[in-house]
């Protein structure tokens, strides 16, 4: 059988600066969808509805967004975080730059795996059957990490782009085809 690979993005970490410091005590006191609790956490957590994201957000002016599942909706959600902190009257003048710091993906390669003789004959890899069921892959050479089940399915994680993270699925699968999966 050959291997059909199927990945879909599940979740975007994202970072940028707004440029400027943002009162978080006042964001907190006026937007029913902000968490704050500087004596356990420093940063502020919005919960945006649309797109259903989240967003921790740093009296710095720095910005963490997690939960989108494509840049479009990374910047969409920038935007509501932007409108957001406008309603208390703070002005964002920059036209905040979002950098990918980590992608979560999930698929299949469509082969099923044999976990038990993947974790000998791969490098890099850690498999306790008992505590889980999938095995991890470090993939060499890059950020990309796998999770391999003997179904077939895999989750990458690691990569910072979509096309690092076809091409890391693409060399696992090429390097399970060196071991006899095709």
């Amino acid at each position: 059988m050959v291997a059909k690979k199927e990945v879909k993005i599940q979740n975007i970490v994202a970072t940028t600066n707004l440029g400027r410091p943002i009162p978080l005590v006042k964001l907190a006191e006026t937007l029913s969808n902000t968490e704050y609790n500087p004596e356990q956490f420093p940063g502020l957590v919005m919960r945006i509805k649309d797109p259903k994201t989240s967003a921790l957000i740093f009296s710095s002016g720095r910005v963490v967004c997690t939960g989108a599942k494509s840049m479009a909706k990374v910047r969409e959600s920038v935007k509501q975080i932007i409108k957001n902190i406008e309603k208390i009257n703070v002005q964002i003048t920059v036209k905040p730059k979002c950098t990918v710091q980590n992608m979560v993906a999930s698929g299949s390669i469509g082969i099923d795996l044999n976990l038990n003789s993947l974790a000998i004959e791969l490098p890099h890899t850690e498999y306790e059957p008992e505590q889980f069921p999938g095995l991890v892959y470090k993939l060499p050479d890059t950020r990309a990490t796998f999770l391999l089940f003997s179904n077939g399915k895999i989750v990458c994680t690691g990569t910072r782009s979509e096309k690092k993270l076809h091409e890391a699925v693409d060399l696992l699968i090429k390097e399970l085809a060196k071991i006899g999966y095709k």
